[in-house]
C-alpha cells in the first residue's frame, strides 16, 4: 500500500505553467509505475501522463505531448507533472495514481490514488 498525496495546483492563465507534486509514502516507492491522470466536469477520467519504476521510460497523451513533462525522484519518494503553455482545455483536476504492474494508460490498472489537486486555467 502507498498514499499519495498532490499538490501545486491553482489558477494561471492560458500560456502559463504550473508544476504539480505527488508526494508518496514507504521505501517501496520504486516498485510503482506512478501516473497522472485527469478528470473534467462531464467527462470521463483521461491518461495524462505515466514513468516507470527508474524514471527511464516516460509515455504522454497526445494532448499534452510536447507542453507536459513528468519526472520522478526516488530519494524524495515523489513525482512531478511540469506543464508548460497551458490551455484552458486543462483545466481539471488532477490525480496521481501507483500502479504496481506495468500498464501505462488505463486508469483501472492503477491501485492507490491521491485526493487530487484543482488546475484551472483561463483565457
Amino acid at each position: 500500500q502507498v498514499q499519495l498525496v498532490e499538490s501545486g495546483g491553482g489558477l494561471v492563465q492560458a500560456g502559463g505553467s504550473l508544476r504539480l507534486s505527488c508526494a508518496a509514502s514507504g521505501r517501496t516507492f520504486t516498485n510503482y509505475v506512478m501516473g497522472w491522470f485527469r478528470q473534467a466536469p462531464g467527462k470521463e477520467r483521461e491518461f495524462v501522463a505515466a514513468i516507470s519504476r527508474a524514471g527511464w521510460n516516460t509515455y504522454y497523451a497526445d494532448s499534452v505531448k510536447g507542453r507536459f513533462t513528468i519526472s520522478r525522484d526516488n530519494a524524495k519518494n515523489t513525482v512531478y507533472l511540469q506543464m508548460n503553455s497551458l490551455k484552458p482545455e486543462d483545466t481539471a483536476v488532477y490525480y496521481c495514481a501507483a500502479n504496481s504492474g506495468s500498464s501505462y494508460y488505463t486508469a483501472g490498472m492503477y491501485a492507490f490514488w491521491g485526493q487530487g489537486t484543482q488546475v484551472t486555467v483561463s483565457s
